[in-house]
């Protein structure tokens, strides 16, 4: 009875280890992938399948899981690499690279080590660029390095199931002495900018003054203009009502028939007029008494003192 006890104890300890044995093989045999990766396996060393997001079987002992790779874009900053520009200036510029795993198997047996392999890649692709160009060319042409980058990376990892999206120089940093020069030579163009905007401030300013002066000067001028000419109006028109009275007075009286003492006394006031120089000719006739000699003298004096004045119009 004991044997049997003995025998059946160590049976079911046996029996204890193979189910835990199946047990640990099972649940090595189950693989689980998450989204966005995939998993290389390997039968007996040689490539079997890759394994895509899900829950998956594979064989213990003979089938073995090689790598999990990510398909999400990654994003791999490189470290600032020497380099030297055509005109001979050494400067420290640092790319990013933004790239996907498109095949995970060329990726797992195409390259050993891709992300270095891309990272060399990408410095010496970097050196040849930069070394065609100038320091100027260099800080100016960044999409141009940008792009050029891209097709070398593009064309060079496509074997190592590898898709470039996007690289991009992250910072350009030349010597120090190079930086102050282009600090002063900045500055300077703002001054010169500065300078040459507030002198088209002053050139405009002083020409909208002198325009305002012209203005200013036609202005006044047309107003002198029509102030002499309504004044010239004016006094035109007294003179004109002036001469019209007195025709008007001379009419009236021919009118009346004046006797020889008004027009004595007329005369006597003729020569009142006379005698004051307002006129340039003085006839006085031989017989003052005659009465007709004195009408005579009157009109000469009138003829010579009524200017000749045009009426408004004519």
């Amino acid at each position: 009875m004991t044997l049997f006890s003995s025998a059946a104890g160590v049976g079911l300890f046996f029996l204890g280890i193979v189910f835990f044995t199946l047990l640990i093989i099972l649940i090595r045999s189950i693989v689980i992938v998450s989204q966005g990766t995939t998993v290389i396996v390997q039968r007996l060393g040689k490539y079997h399948k890759t394994l895509s997001a899900g829950i998956h079987i594979i064989v213990p002992v003979i089938d073995s899981k090689v790598a999990t790779i990510s398909l999400k874009e990654r994003v791999y900053d490189f470290p600032p690499q020497p380099v030297i520009t055509k005109d001979n200036v050494t400067m420290q510029i640092d790319t990013v690279v933004y790239f996907q795993v498109t095949d995970p198997k060329l990726f797992t047996y195409g390259v050993e080590r891709p992300l270095s392999a891309m990272e060399n890649l990408t410095a010496t692709t970097l050196r040849n660029l930069i070394g065609d160009l100038e320091l100027d060319e260099t800080l100016t042409s960044r999409d141009r390095i940008n792009h050029k980058m891209w097709e070398t990376l593009e064309e060079a990892t496509d074997s190592w199931g590898i898709k470039v999206n996007r690289v991009e120089l992250k910072n350009i940093i030349p010597p120090r002495d190079i930086q102050e020069a282009m600090e002063k030579q900045m500055r300077a163009e703002r001054q010169k900018r500065e300078a040459i905007l507030e002198a088209e401030g002053k050139k405009q300013a002083a020409i909208l003054t002198a325009e305002g002066e012209k203005e200013s000067a036609v202005l006044r001028a047309q107003a002198v203009k029509i102030k002499k000419i309504t004044e010239a109006e004016g006094e035109a028109e007294a003179i004109l009502r002036i001469f019209e009275a007195q025709a008007k007075g001379v009419e009236l009286i021919n009118r009346s028939k004046p006797d020889a003492a008004f027009l004595t006394l007329k005369g006597f006031e003729a020569l009142e007029k006379v005698a004051n120089g307002t006129a340039t000719k003085l006839i006085i006739p031989s017989e003052i008494q005659n009465v007709t000699g004195l009408i005579a003298s009157l009109k000469e004096v009138i003829t010579e003192e009524k200017p000749v004045v045009k009426k408004k119009g004519e």
